[in-house]
């Protein structure tokens, strides 16, 4: 999977399928790392997922690890939690379906070489694909002792984690549960309700 190593802390990998939830988070009461911040979203979320895309996203403080997205009834879903101290992401695209019906809402911002951009993101995530290239990355150390990413952004002791200087992801594509940012500025934002036909989301 991964494709080369170039020089020392660089890793390229292709088509990066990010889904790395530890077993033992969905043991037990599956309060997994809680007092650690291994749950991203500070709210409950709705359990339905949403879908991100985007031509290109570059970042700044890059963290990952294993966590719980929960709802207001207490259902929990067991996701990948990925920090970025700051992102931008060009073109990008989130949409979200309106279960048992023909309507999509739709947002893109970031066009015409305008990025959004965002710092303190923090995204609760069932997948994620694209072209993906770190800078300094490890892989494999203690979530708990992650400091690469947004302020608080760690993981479970001894679950696993990763963390590099920046990420750059090409053609990406994200189903997550949740996003919470510090800030998140939209340019050229364009929010639409798509209805039959027209009900098409981001892929």
């Amino acid at each position: 999977m991964q494709d080369r190593i170039e020089n020392r802390g660089r890793t390229r990998w292709r088509r990066f399928a990010a889904l790395m939830v530890p077993a033992t988070a969905v043991a037990g009461a599956i309060v997994f790392g809680m007092a650690n911040g291994a749950i991203a979203a500070s709210f409950a979320v709705s359990g339905q997922t949403f879908k991100v895309s985007a031509s290109e996203l570059r970042g700044e403080g890059f963290v990952q690890y294993g966590g719980i997205a929960e709802e207001s009834d207490g259902t929990k879903h067991p996701v990948a939690v990925s920090g970025i101290r700051n992102a931008k992401l060009y073109d990008l695209c989130q949409s979200v379906k309106v279960p048992g019906a023909p309507v999509v809402l739709t947002i893109n911002a970031g066009g015409v070489g305008k990025p959004a951009v965002a710092s303190g993101l923090l995204i609760d995530m069932d997948s994620l694909q694209g072209d993906a290239e770190f800078k300094n990355i490890n892989i494999g150390q203690d979530a708990a002792t992650l400091t690469g990413g947004p302020e608080g952004a760690k993981g479970d002791k001894k679950a696993f984690g990763q963390q590099s200087d920046t990420v750059v992801i090409k053609d990406l594509k994200q189903v997550a549960r949740s996003t919470h940012a510090g800030t998140f500025t939209l340019t050229g934002l364009d929010l639409r309700v798509n209805v039959g036909a027209d009900a098409k989301e981001c892929f």
